[in-house]
């Protein structure tokens, strides 16, 4: 065969492989076209489809209540108690089928698939960005607590990977009071007094990079760093948090101080970037408002959104639905409210819980959501009685908002 009848042989064969590639892309775009992301309909109340309690009041603590709640890929999510521990609860596949019947109150839908016990309060947690459970390996998560070092633990078998010690100047552990990831999932930002530590996730150990966020002319931002948050976009920006009341954006490759931005009424406990990375959604302690700031006009803020927290000292998280349109978030009066981020209006609200709604976080892609809910009770003593404490947690996860599949 010559050179030249294999390359006739080989033009009448081009429209064959042609057409199946055009077939092929037919075929992609049908699949497409079949599937789209599930419309959630804030309008029409949720249901409950499980509900836990009973695992968090033990006999040796009767009084445990939720501090929060965090889904990573979907498959799970983590749960935060006052009994320091954690809590990793595995969603079942037909999960957004499943719907509990009212008289399952008094009982848990199913116990926990893994307890990790801390020694001290946890101050904050964190999964690993790229967490997926059919990958063994990135199924860990990052704890801190007082008087002891940030901890990575293995979500499935809940033993301890490895540890990240910080040191003060006389040469003790200090305690993060904040961390996070970052996108790219090979650092630790932790957050200080005054400072901001980063470690290098495959180095554990006391090897860290310190950044100071006061500089020596006393500008920067002050306080104790409550709370950090990632540009989800790749942009290299990150969000710090302060108890002092204000919130800072700096550069993740040389911690250069972008902004710093002032407005909320209490220190800051939460950050978090919208799906498009423009804009940043802060909310505080005491602080019924959660600010909107537009990242690239920081004179004033966007608008503000309501909530219930002006009498509570917790934490109070909220959380942005996957396709970045709505935020959701609860209160200390046990209603979850949901705003329209395009106009900053709301939309709806429904009643998660009889006590404060501490967390709330959506599922990434299925039409569900999460929340914790519980707060510490003082009640008032009898004669010649100590003073009684009384706690309450509920956690009810997998509320799943009114749906509407196209």
């Amino acid at each position: 065969m010559s050179v030249t009848e294999a390359m006739e042989e080989g033009e009448e064969e081009q429209p064959n492989s042609g057409d199946e590639a055009e077939e092929i892309e037919k075929e992609a775009k049908q699949v497409e076209e079949e599937y789209s992301w599930p419309v959630i309909r804030f309008d029409v109340p949720p249901h409950r489809t499980y509900h836990f309690c009973r695992q968090f009041r033990t006999p040796s603590n009767p009084n445990n209540f939720l501090k929060g709640v965090k889904s990573p890929d979907g498959s799970c999510f983590l749960s935060s108690s006052d009994d320091n521990t954690l809590r990793v609860f595995a969603l079942p596949e037909n999960g957004s089928d499943h719907q509990e019947s009212v008289g399952d109150e008094a009982a848990d839908a199913y116990s926990a698939s893994n307890v990790v016990s801390e020694g001290e309060s946890i101050h904050d947690y964190c999964w690993y960005p790229y967490m997926s459970a059919s990958d063994p390996v990135t199924c860990v998560f990052a704890s801190t607590t007082r008087d002891h070092p940030i901890h990575l633990w293995d979500a499935a078998s809940g033993e301890l990977r490895c540890t990240y010690r910080a040191y003060d100047a006389m040469d003790e552990i200090t305690t993060a009071f904040s961390i996070a990831f970052n996108p790219a999932g090979t650092k630790i930002f932790a957050g200080y007094n005054k400072s901001l530590r980063v470690f290098d996730v495959h180095r554990p150990g006391r090897d860290f990079e310190q950044y100071s966020t006061v500089k020596g002319n006393k500008e920067g931002q002050s306080g104790i760093i409550s709370a950090i948050a990632f540009c989800p976009t790749h942009t290299g920006m990150l969000a710090t948090g302060s108890y002092s009341q204000t919130t800072a954006i700096y550069r993740e490759d040389n911690m250069e101080l972008l902004y710093v931005l002032h407005g909320q009424e209490g220190g800051v406990t939460h950050v978090q970037f919208s799906k498009d990375g423009n804009f940043l959604y802060t909310g505080g302690r005491k602080d019924p408002y959660i600010l909107c700031w537009d990242i690239r006009n920081t004179v004033n803020t966007v608008y503000k959104l309501y909530r219930s927290t002006e009498t509570t000292n917790q934490r109070i998280f909220f959380d942005i639905e996957p396709i970045g349109r709505h935020l959701g978030t609860g209160g200390q009066d046990g209603l979850v409210h949901i705003y329209d981020l395009q106009t900053g209006q709301w939309i709806s609200c429904f009643q998660a819980a009889s006590d404060t709604i501490n967390g709330f976080s959506f599922h990434p892609f299925l039409p569900m959501a999460a929340s914790s809910s519980g707060h510490r009770r003082f009640g008032i003593p009898e004669c010649n009685e100590d003073l009684s404490v009384d706690i309450s947690g509920v956690m009810k996860t997998a509320l799943q908002c009114g749906v509407s599949h196209i």
